[in-house]
């Protein structure tokens, strides 16, 4: 069941990386590929992105045990470089992430419309499953 007013979920994390260089970590899709899973029982086998307003994106999400998988995906209606990036989804839900710069260390920031199928603690669990493997993968990488 839609509703004209999505319930907003909010997930963050600070990473220990310049905003630039977590910036390339989240829109680069040979990063995406390396973070974009919950857990490590999944992975991210293909990703594409078209970084720009209207431009399109799509992140193959499958367990590595074949017995389930789905794309993510959306398209973008703002993007402002090392800053701010909002999409809609397929679905019509709505994603916006913030990239805030505190020197070497940068905060992210990522609010989405719940879904109306699972619980919202749910989906705020995995969504921020998702930011803390981006966090892992973008504080290990040189």
């Amino acid at each position: 069941m839609e509703t004209s007013n999505p319930v907003s979920i909010t997930v963050e994390t600070t990473i220990h990386k310049a905003v630039a260089e977590v910036w390339n970590y989240w829109t680069e899709p040979q990063h995406i590929t390396q973070w974009a899973f919950a857990s490590d029982d999944w992975h991210a086998p293909k990703a594409e992105n078209d970084l720009r307003v209207g431009g399109e994106f799509v992140t193959r999400m499958e367990a590595k045990d074949g017995s389930f998988g789905f794309e993510f995906g959306g398209v973008y209606d703002e993007v402002r470089i090392n800053e701010f990036i909002s999409y809609t989804m397929g679905d019509g839900r709505k994603v916006a992430i913030t990239f805030v710069s505190q020197g070497n260390d940068t905060k992210v920031i990522e609010t989405f419309d719940a879904e109306s199928t699972n619980p919202v603690d749910m989906q705020q669990a995995g969504w921020q499953a998702i930011l803390d493997n981006f966090k892992k993968y973008s504080e290990a990488s040189k």
